[in-house]
């Protein structure tokens, strides 16, 4: 996961809205069963939809009040603890 990335995604969200990334999630999951694609963009579109998720949790931590940076890191805070286990 990258966090300018999702960042950007987030600051996308509030200026537009989160069912554009709802349905770019919809696609991007429906193009991973092409058969034909190789590893390394199953790997592309996988980094893709992890930060869209990302965001999508830092937007809902957001509307609850918490100020954008503090949900950013707590939302990596929860990512990198979540793999060191």
């Amino acid at each position: 996961m990258k966090l300018p990335v999702i960042k950007h995604m987030t600051q996308f969200i509030a200026e537009n809205d989160v069912d554009y990334i709802h349905e770019t999630l919809e696609t991007l999951e429906a193009l991973t069963e092409v058969s034909s694609l190789k590893d390394e963009e199953l790997d592309v579109i996988g980094e893709i939809i992890s930060n869209l998720y990302g965001a999508i949790e830092v937007d809902k931590e957001v509307k609850k009040g918490v100020p954008q940076k503090e949900a950013l890191n707590g939302f990596m805070k929860r990512v990198l603890g979540s793999i060191d286990k």
